[in-house]
Formats: C-alpha cells, structure tokens, sequence
C-alpha cells in the first residue's frame, strides 16, 4: 500500500486531474440530470454571475497516486463555522478494492477535524455501498435521505469527530436511553 500516495492539490490541479476520470465515473451508467444544460441562456448567465459572488469557504483538495499515475481524489469545503462537506470523492476502477479510498477518507477527515470542524459530512447515492459501508464502518451516522432532481435518492452520513455529540446522536435516535451526562446536557 505504501506505493500509493496521498497529495494536497490546489483547485486548479485537481480540475485538471480530475476532469476526465470524474465524467467516467459520475455520468457514463447513471441517470443524472445535467443540470446546467437545462437552463436557457438568461438562466445560464445569471449562474455564472452568482458564482462570482460566493465567499471562498477553506477547500480541501487530496489526491491520490501511484507514482506519477493519478489514481483517484477526495475534496471537500467548508459549509459553516462547524460544518465541512465532504463533496466528491472516487478511486479509478483499476484500483479499487485496496483500501485506498478508506485511505483518502481518513485524511479528509484528519485534516478536516484537525482544523477543527465539529462535523462533517457528505451525501451519496443511496445504492452507492462501496462508499457507505466504509463510512459507517469509521463512524460515520446516516442523519437523512433527501429525493434531488439532479441524482434521485441521496444518504446524509455525518461525522461527529466529538465523540458526546456522537453519543447524543445515537441518543437522539432512541439508540441509547439517556445518562446522566445527557440529561445534565439537556436539562432533564
């Protein structure tokens, strides 16, 4: 495993990287709906001038490679003062089922919880195992389902790097009767 390597990229790089194998692996066998194909020229115009206008949240751009081979990404951004999305993130198909993207998912999340985000979290297709099961396996909690035009039927996962707010999520949703740290926390 040591001959694949994990590299922090700058936007710029990981557009150029990432621009063909991100097309073979998210459009080629789904149903997704392109949205930006939709919209008629004013709609298409007004688009491009809000994209201007959004503040740059912090980025974090990972690349994986095998040598000089670029084998797969994980990026993700800043969502508020406490959220980090983890956005987008494949292993090219001649190197999957090697732990690599359980890898890259590891130092997304240690960077992330490094610079001290109390959650973060992503959203994938709800048949999408291959990225589920690792999540679930390292903690990650599915938190909602949410039906998009643009990918259909999406799972919410979320990390709780603080392991109490873990332990009120599994609280919450009737996993765990309350102790007396979460009935001191809520008053009860």
């Amino acid at each position: 495993m040591s001959e694949y390597q994990i590299k922090e990229l700058t936007n710029e790089e990981l557009a150029r990287l990432n621009e063909e194998p991100h097309q073979t692996i998210f459009h080629d066998d789904g149903q997704i709906f392109k949205l930006i194909k939709s919209l008629n020229e004013e709609e298409l115009r007004k688009w491009k001038e809000l994209k201007i206008h959004l503040s740059t949240p912090l980025r974090i751009n990972l690349g994986m490679f095998k040598g000089d081979e670029f084998v797969g990404w994980c990026w993700g951004f800043q969502d508020s003062a406490f959220k980090f999305y983890m956005c987008n993130s494949a292993i090219l198909p001649n190197h999957r089922k090697k732990g690599l993207y359980t890898r890259l998912m590891n130092e997304m999340l240690q960077k992330a919880t490094g610079l001290g985000f109390q959650e973060i979290f992503s959203r994938h297709t709800s048949t999408n195992n291959a990225i589920i099961i690792p999540k679930l396996k390292a903690g990650f909690v599915i938190t909602a389902m949410e039906v998009t035009d643009v990918f259909g039927v999406l799972i919410h996962l979320n990390y709780f790097p603080n392991k109490l707010r873990q332990k009120m999520m599994e609280y919450r949703v009737g996993e765990i009767k309350p102790d007396a740290e979460i009935k001191g926390l809520l008053g009860i």
